[in-house]
């Protein structure tokens, strides 16, 4: 295992589940004096290419072409008049949108930025969904160098065993380099990548990359099917896409290193939740020494949770 030295050297270095408590009280507050706009409310729904269980030593191989996946995406996404632009076209804007920055915002804080070209220090470490629509920076008003952002598919966190991906090395120089003291994994309303998880069936493996992917949420899946079975499939989604984030935080503490940080008080570890239908965002802190988590049947227990619309 390897993390950054605080000049960015890439050193050597050494290195359970819930539901939310209702025993906090909801309150409201602004978050850095922003608020979120809602745009366009896009239904991503992701379907699964999946063959049967054939054993423990079946490997996952990623799909050459899968056909449903694809037919899938297509079908569900935004109508929009139809409009011919090319890539120039496309990237004139980008300029144009980078030239204003420059000018507007990298200018009127040149300080600002010249100290962030000597190194970050950012407070948080965002765990984020890569929707387009759930950008943490739109959502939460951070500005550069406040908070070192991860996104990838339902916003996951891979257990340490599991073993390396993108997430858990940029948790580890999070963590260990830029010493950020929180941690917020933000979930979302309508995720695609949880609709593919609630999709799975409980005794079967995928071939696809984004099963292999979600079914690191399994477990939350099985929880939300036990404490919702009685409620429409939409509403198990929004079920899941909360219990799906304590889950990954959950997960982050099988990190050695995130778990002594916790104990000792130095790492605090957050779940969000952001609807962008009503523009709202709810927010809770894990309670570590409330919570007893020995194994995947255990509550998580949560505190100082608020509710920002």
């Amino acid at each position: 295992m390897a993390v950054f030295s605080p000049n960015n050297t890439l050193v050597p270095a050494s290195s359970s589940l819930f539901d939310l408590s209702d025993s906090s009280q909801l309150r409201t507050q602004s978050i850095f004096g922003s608020k979120a706009k809602s745009g366009a409310t896009e239904r991503a729904q992701l379907r699964l290419w999946a063959v049967p269980k054939r054993g423990p030593g079946l490997k996952l191989q990623a799909a050459k072409e899968p056909p449903e996946l694809t037919k899938q995406i297509k079908e569900d996404k935004l109508e929009v008049p139809t409009v011919t632009e090319s890539s120039t076209d496309l990237f004139d804007e980008l300029k144009q949108r980078f030239l204003s920055f420059k000018k507007n915002k990298y200018m009127e804080n040149l300080e600002r930025y010249e100290n962030l070209s000597k190194g970050q220090a950012p407070k948080f470490m965002v765990i984020a969904c890569a929707d387009s629509r759930v950008c943490p920076s739109s959502i939460l008003g951070f500005q550069p160098g406040e908070a070192f952002v991860v996104r990838n598919v339902a916003n996951m966190v891979p257990p340490y065993e599991n073993g390396p991906t993108e997430t858990n090395a940029a948790l580890e120089f999070a963590v260990n380099s830029l010493k950020v003291g929180n941690i917020l994994v933000i979930g979302h309303s309508r995720c695609g990548g949880i609709r593919a998880l609630m999709s799975m069936h409980d005794d079967v493996e995928t071939s696809s990359l984004i099963g292999s992917w979600v079914s690191n949420g399994m477990h939350a899946r099985l929880r939300t099917k036990t404490a919702a079975s009685h409620l429409s499939f939409d509403r198990q989604c929004k079920h899941c896409e909360k219990e799906s984030v304590n889950c990954s935080l959950v997960n982050l503490l099988t990190y050695p290193w995130v778990e002594e940080k916790v104990r000792n008080g130095e790492l605090s570890l957050h779940g969000g939740y952001y609807d962008f239908v009503d523009c709202s965002f709810e927010k809770w802190t894990m309670d570590y020494k409330g919570s007893e988590l020995k194994d995947q049947n255990d509550q998580l227990s949560v505190k100082d949770r608020s509710y920002w619309c």
